[in-house]
């Protein structure tokens, strides 16, 4: 099962499945969590299976060292204070991330939160565990929005839960808003915005509504803003966050200074990170070779629940070759506003971004849309694209994949 790479630093991801409603652009795996007595015993199974791999794939590759952790969703609020407090109990047991061993570690440790399903109690249970870091999802103020999209919870329902993130997390909250919403105008985004910086998050995710296909939104297409006006919207609500002094770190992401988020960058910088729970995919690397190994737990619940990661297709493994993981890193790096770590890429592949894509490099530079001189990059940095290139990433990393692979 192990690839062979030796103890090291691993983000981790905990993916909690449960929601109390669906949205209609959300294409994440999900359940809906009953009700009383059936959903307490489905959390208490999902928590004990949750552990039980935890200790298991702890055992097949130690970590040294875990850096960060996230528990996303689903809905991780939907636990409630005595749900999220199982999980932390469960989790506390394993090495690396004991209080005892740990106690000191400069560690971040975000969890998500739906602000229908968020109290102050689940966010004493968050921050008493340790946890230093909550995500929000807002998406959009306007309740006309809200409802064509099916969000739950009405707008004052938002409000306190923003006003418990900020008595909570000061300065280390985020929170994510929509570009692209059917029937949303300028006027709402910047209101949007606007409304949001009131409660000073330190970080902010401006995402672009993508139409994802088996979504209920699908075939609701037409509603949608056309593709240049929806571009337009994001740009002003991105020059909007610039001017209150948000940096664009990442193509969607923007924080205060300082305030990036640390599990992401290790994502995006293609770092290893173990996951957990139904859906959740990690990533280990071998620096040494240039390869990686992927592993997926499979996106049913009623299978994974079946405890064994032996049982065929609960647990499934994806060997990235050289090119493969060339290939992910660029994408990923070139997300970023200061570019892929050129140093890391260079280790691991033997050669530089600019000797794997020259000819892609070049193109783009002619055009004003890579950074114009490596030579007079901060130390660590080589080609990056500029802000306005990260407009065209899409294309970028076509010319990429194309120079890399031409057959």
């Amino acid at each position: 099962m192990s690839p062979g790479i030796p103890p090291a630093d691993y983000s981790l991801y905990i993916h909690v499945p449960f929601c109390r409603s669906f949205c209609d652009y959300c294409d994440f795996y999900s359940v809906l969590l009953p009700p009383g007595g059936e959903g307490n015993t489905l959390v208490e199974r999902y928590i004990n299976t949750l552990a039980a791999d935890a200790r298991w794939l702890f055992e097949k590759f130690p970590a040294a060292t875990i850096p960060a952790i996230y528990i996303g969703g689903g809905t991780p609020s939907v636990l409630g204070a005595e749900g999220i407090r199982r999980l932390f109990g469960a989790l506390g047991e394993l090495p690396g991330l004991g209080r005892d061993r740990d106690r000191g570690q400069d560690r971040e440790w975000t969890v998500e939160a739906n602000p229908e399903s968020l109290d102050g109690e689940f966010l004493h249970a968050c921050r008493e565990a340790g946890v230093n870091r909550l995500s929000l999802g807002v998406q959009s103020f306007s309740p006309r929005l809200r409802a064509l999209v099916h969000r739950g919870g009405p707008v004052e329902v938002l409000e306190r839960a923003l006003d418990l993130a900020l008595r909570f997390f000061p300065q280390s909250f985020s929170a994510d808003i929509m570009a692209g919403l059917p029937g949303q105008d300028l006027k709402d985004l910047l209101d949007d915005i606007e409304r949001l910086l009131i409660f000073h998050p330190a970080h902010v995710s401006l995402y672009a509504l993508n139409l994802e296909e088996g979504t209920p939104l699908w075939d609701r297409a037409a509603e949608l803003p056309p593709q240049d006006k929806a571009g337009r919207l994001w740009i002003r609500g991105r020059d909007a966050l610039e001017r209150s002094g948000y940096s664009q770190y990442e193509v969607s992401n923007f924080s205060l200074p300082g305030h990036e988020s640390r599990h992401n960058l290790r994502y995006w910088g293609m770092k290893n990170w173990l996951a957990l729970g139904p859906s959740g995919s990690g990533t280990l690397i071998d620096d040494r070779k240039g390869t990686g190994l992927r592993v997926n737990w499979s996106a049913d619940l009623a299978l994974w629940l079946a405890g064994d990661p032996a049982r065929p297709g609960r647990l499934e493994q994806e060997n990235l070759d050289r090119l493969s993981l060339m290939k992910e890193s660029l994408l990923m790096g070139f997300r970023l506003s200061r570019g892929p770590d050129a140093p890391l890429f260079k280790r691991r592949f033997g050669l530089s971004p600019e000797e794997a894509i020259p000819k892609t490099l070049a193109k783009w530079r002619s055009r004003g849309l890579i950074r114009a001189d490596p030579a007079n990059s901060p130390a660590g940095q080589g080609p990056a694209l500029t802000r306005k290139g990260l407009l065209f990433l899409n294309s970028f990393l076509v010319d990429i994949f194309e120079e890399l692979d031409p057959d």
